[in-house]
């Protein structure tokens, strides 16, 4: 998907898809969806939608800051009960990963997380599965989503600027996903390298 022209055919509505798509990223426990990449496309095409690139970060981070709160109040409602080992979307073994990034890194991991897809979609059902406040996690909730949209935003207002940028924009949101999921996807491997040498000891044990 073009997200560069379809943001553009929505015009100044764009601003309230960015909106939704990184609520239900940030809050409703779906992690396949594209923020970062709407989110640096948009203030791209601010000017061309008649808004400033600050209102797309403004309007982005609060719906991250937004959905980190419900995805808080659905990990402390509900618990683990919502992850199984089997489900498509809300695995266990997203759970345990974001569980195990939090806990390296403790409060950060609320401002960390928001550039890392997957991990920023479980680590507020995550914290408010822990022992955090309501009101520590709120804290960091806000730092995060303000630091996250304003860098994206600021970072696709300055790009667009380049000539080479603007031609390119596909390439451009290609290597955002490709940086921003290389993490996670080292971590998966890491990690099954880990569970088959386990698993391998102990069954030779």
């Amino acid at each position: 998907m073009d997200l560069f022209h379809v943001l553009a055919g929505f015009g100044f509505f764009s601003l309230v898809l960015i909106a939704l798509i990184v609520f239900v990223e940030n809050g409703i426990l779906f992690p396949f969806l594209p923020g970062d990449s709407l989110v640096f496309a948009g203030a791209i095409i601010a000017a061309a939608i008649g808004v400033h690139w600050s209102v797309v970060a403004g309007v982005a981070g609060a719906a991250a800051i937004l959905g980190g709160e419900v995805g808080f109040t659905l990990g402390r409602r509900y618990g683990r009960q919502l992850f199984r080992s089997d489900a498509r979307v809300l695995k266990r073994r997203y759970l345990v990963e974001t569980e195990r990034f939090f806990a390296r890194w403790g409060a950060f991991a609320i401002v960390l997380a928001r550039f890392v897809p997957i991990v920023r979609t479980y680590v507020a059902p995550a914290a408010g599965m822990s022992a955090m406040t309501r009101a520590a996690f709120t804290r960091w909730n806000i730092v995060s989503g303000v630091v996250w949209a304003g860098v994206l935003g600021l970072s696709g207002f300055l790009l667009g600027s380049i000539p080479w940028v603007a031609a390119n924009i596909e390439w451009i949101m290609l290597g955002i996903v490709v940086v921003t999921v290389a993490p996670v996807a080292v971590t998966a491997v890491l990690g099954s390298r880990r569970g088959r040498r386990s698993a391998r000891v102990e069954s030779g044990s």
